[in-house]
């Protein structure tokens, strides 16, 4: 497993120099971070997750996956934000973007709870029909308004297809170890419930109990992702630029920042990384994007999107940069054939792999790119797997604590994300929030 952080075609946008002036900013907030006083240190819980993961509950993990693969067709997971993300990111990852189309052991997955649409609810309900079904809510409080949403109206499913014994069955909840409303009712119910921890965030959660239930329940060995991430924690672990990877990459984007590089875009050339550049972008834009600083995360799926997007990011305006993931094995081989009367005149790449030709347009495109005056870093990966990805997702917790600390904001809290709640809350008619509706109602 490895994973490489190549800086050759950042060309003369960060010099050595550069480098080495920021590596005391870069010292300070490893300092912060490893000394637990930084903002936001009450939620640093994944930092020895790798290693201090509760290993009852993963076993407890892995028999409910096994128990929901024997019970049923169709697994809805229903949460939002990081309870969606990335569970999402990591069975894609693994298996393939295709996942529900090719999967035979294990059940389809699908996510819910994640946004208000009647007509996806409507859709996913239709696809249940006449199907055996499990469930897992996740929620830390059990009241955020489209889990619960979502929750309620799947609970009630089960309860009508298989009675109230048999639903809390086929309902396992991911939530807080002893308090709130989804935890209570669980208790109540007798449903199995996985604990969310009070010292990960969402957004960083994907290692714990929050996303291993889906991804166990996927087929994917969880034990080997968390092996990626123990990896990862200690390759990491010293703060030095010039062995350092993790704290290299944070380098780098707060000196592009500074240089008037507001805009990163993630860029994979695997469908089955799409969801996670999601994952990416939550991850950096709610743990950055505060007092009116950060670098905005966007990305974009190679080649598909260079026939569309492609011409700004050559010549547009010189407001971004690019973090690419080199993906240098594949999982797959696909010959192209030959054709006898070349009408599409590609005999040039007859006989050669699709892996290669997809490879050979990364690197035109960075070559292209670059000259452009888009700096860009390659992130080169080894292979798509349960390992690589845990590694990967350590990596970029770890970049975005130091990044977000270079700043010198809290990457660990999202204050903003509650406006919209509280205007939702207050355009509905909830009780207590009458004088803010009364506000609202003035501005519309």
């Amino acid at each position: 497993m490895t994973l490489k952080l190549n800086d050759k075609y950042l060309g003369s946008f960060v010099s050595a120099e550069e480098l080495s002036a920021i590596a005391p900013e870069v010292q300070a907030a490893h300092d912060l971070l490893t000394s637990r006083t930084g903002a936001g240190n009450d939620f640093l819980g994944w930092l020895d997750l790798p290693v201090n993961y509760d290993k009852d509950e993963a076993a407890r993990i892995v028999e409910a996956a096994k128990k929901i693969q024997k019970s049923c067709d169709v697994f809805i997971v229903i949460g939002i934000g990081g309870s969606y993300l990335g569970a999402r990111a990591a069975i894609e990852f693994c298996t393939s973007s295709s996942y529900n189309d090719l999967c035979k052991d294990t059940p389809k997955i699908y996510f819910v709870g994640n946004d208000i649409s009647a007509s996806h609810m409507a859709e996913l309900l239709q696809i249940c029909e006449g199907k055996d079904i499990c469930v897992n809510v996740i929620s830390k409080s059990g009241t955020t308004t489209e889990p619960a949403i979502a929750f309620r109206i799947f609970r009630d499913l089960l309860v009508q297809k298989y009675g109230k014994e048999g639903a809390k069955e086929r309902i396992f909840a991911t939530t807080d170890r002893a308090k709130g409303k989804l935890k209570e009712l669980s208790d109540a119910e007798g449903y199995e419930t996985f604990v969310v921890p009070d010292d990960v965030g969402g957004r960083f959660s994907v290692l714990t109990p929050v996303g291993l239930l889906p991804i166990a329940v996927a087929g994917i060995d969880i034990y080997a992702m968390m092996d990626g991430a123990a990896a990862a924690r200690e390759a990491y672990a010293e703060c030095d630029l010039a062995n350092n990877d993790c704290y290299k990459y944070a380098a780098i984007r707060n000196i592009l920042s500074r240089k008037g590089k507001s805009v990163e875009f993630f860029v994979s050339y695997e469908a089955s990384l799409i969801m996670t550049a999601e994952w990416w972008k939550q991850l950096y834009g709610e743990s950055e994007g505060k007092e009116n600083k950060g670098i905005l995360p966007a990305s974009v799926s190679f080649t598909t999107d260079l026939h569309s997007m492609g011409q700004f990011l050559q010549e547009g305006s010189r407001i971004m940069f690019e973090t690419v993931i080199d993906l240098q094995e594949s999982s797959h081989g696909v010959e192209i054939p030959f054709e006898a009367s070349n009408s599409d005149g590609l005999n040039f790449i007859a006989g050669k792999d699709m892996h290669y030709v997809n490879r050979q347009a990364f690197m035109g495109t960075v070559l292209a790119h670059t000259d452009g005056g888009t700096p860009t870093m390659v992130l080169e990966l080894s292979k798509r797997g349960a390992a690589e990805f845990g590694y990967l997702v350590y990596f970029f917790e770890k970049a975005v604590a130091i990044s977000g600390y270079m700043l010198g904001i809290n990457p660990f809290n999202q204050p903003g994300v509650e406006e919209y709640k509280k205007n939702m809350f207050a355009l509905l008619g909830k009780p207590g929030y009458e004088d803010r509706a009364a506000e609202l109602a003035k501005k519309m």
